[in-house]
């Protein structure tokens, strides 16, 4: 990812280089997943090697890169039946929030550099996305 933004009436962030991490919380979510999905985040590799030759070789981490981290809910929609989605998978705020909260502190205490949105605010989200590549990690699909 070449650059992304969250911007709400009180907040601003934004990170060149990195990851921009969209985190939706369901039902029956734990610290584990959450320190399941910061793990990965951290570790997965995305990025091209130095040469910028071969990719998928080097991590966020290994590239010095940046992470956002924006809360979304609408992550848990199932758009199966109907013309509206349902939510009724995602956590409660009052779940949701604190797992949210524990993948950015997992990732800082890493020793990444995280900017984070606003949990549970409108929030204008900007991503100018390299490649694209945009990968799913889903706590719930582990062998």
């Amino acid at each position: 990812m070449s650059s992304a933004s969250v911007t709400t009436d009180t907040h601003t962030a934004s990170i060149d280089a990195g990851l921009m991490v969209l985190v939706g919380v369901e039902r029956g979510d734990g610290p584990d997943d959450a320190a399941y999905i910061a793990n990965k985040i951290r570790e997965l590799r995305l990025f091209r090697d130095e040469a910028g030759t071969k990719d998928f070789d080097r991590s966020v981490q290994d590239i010095g890169g940046r992470v956002l981290v924006v809360s979304q809910f609408t992550l848990a929609a199932d758009c199966r039946k109907g013309r509206r989605p349902s939510f009724d998978a995602a956590a409660p705020p009052a779940l949701a929030k604190p797992l949210y909260e524990s993948v950015i502190m997992t990732l800082r205490e890493s020793g990444l550099t995280v900017e984070t949105g606003v949990f549970q605010a409108d929030m204008q989200v900007a991503l100018v996305n390299d490649g694209p590549v945009t990968v799913l990690l889903d706590s719930r699909r582990v062998f």
